[in-house]
């Protein structure tokens, strides 16, 4: 691919202003010769400005989301790209959010422009678990786990009941909930149909990768061995 392609999907810019950027001398290799558009050169050793590229295409962010936040494209009001530099937005292919989180739901929240990657997450073949920790309007009574992991529990309005779920009391009003599918709003409607409702929602983990390091609003590239968590709860 020629690097006004490359660096043009990436999102600097149209082919025409990456052009210009390439004419104004201001990508280089590292050792800070100029580069030119037929030139073959290792992504990692091209700067822009003097800065590295982006990741390539195949990238994976994690994102610590803010509540009031919302995982789209077009809804009013702040959405996740909101907090990504905006060339994050116009990459191709597409950076998408890695299924969603409402936007009274803040946490763990995986985006990449990797469509397999994507798909292998979320699928219901990988079982792979999503843990939440919940704030409660009332006390637990008690009799919620068992029922959480007995796989008998109905939602309203579903004609399947939910696949067991693991739920850890962690106070009187506090809980921690893993659970395999995604449902929508499944874990507020599953304290909704134990007489319950979720005060606050907060995503802790996907699978064996955990939330750590990142304030609200904050967000980083994952590697493969973070990427590798994921699948692997431990």
């Amino acid at each position: 691919m020629k690097l006004v392609r490359l660096i043009a999907n990436l999102g600097y810019g149209s082919r025409k202003e990456v052009a210009q950027l390439f004419r104004a001398g201001l990508i280089t290799d590292r050792s800070g010769e100029v580069l030119y558009a037929d030139d073959q050169v290792a992504h990692g050793d091209i700067l822009l400005d003097g800065a590295p590229l982006d990741p390539p295409a195949g990238m994976v962010l994690m994102l610590h989301k803010p509540l009031g936040v919302t995982c789209s494209r077009k809804d009013a009001g702040r959405l996740v790209y909101d907090l990504l530099p905006p060339r994050y937005a116009v990459r191709t292919p597409a950076l998408s959010t890695v299924g969603r989180l409402d936007r009274d739901t803040s946490g763990l929240l995986l985006l990449t422009d990797d469509g397999a990657l994507l798909h292998r997450i979320i699928s219901p073949r990988a079982q792979i678990a999503k843990v939440y920790e919940a704030s409660l309007a009332q006390d637990l009574r008690g009799d919620e786990a068992a029922l959480f992991a007995s796989g008998s529990l109905m939602l309203d309005s579903e004609k399947e009941p939910l696949a067991p779920a693991q739920l850890d009391v962690l106070g009187p009003r506090q809980a921690r909930l893993s659970i395999a599918e995604g449902r929508y709003h499944q874990v507020r409607r599953m304290f909704a149909a134990v007489g319950n409702h979720v005060e606050a929602l907060h995503r802790v983990a996907i699978g064996g990768l955990r939330l750590e390091g990142l304030a609200p609003g904050q967000w980083c590239a994952l590697d493969a061995d973070d990427i590798a968590r994921v699948f692997n709860a431990g």
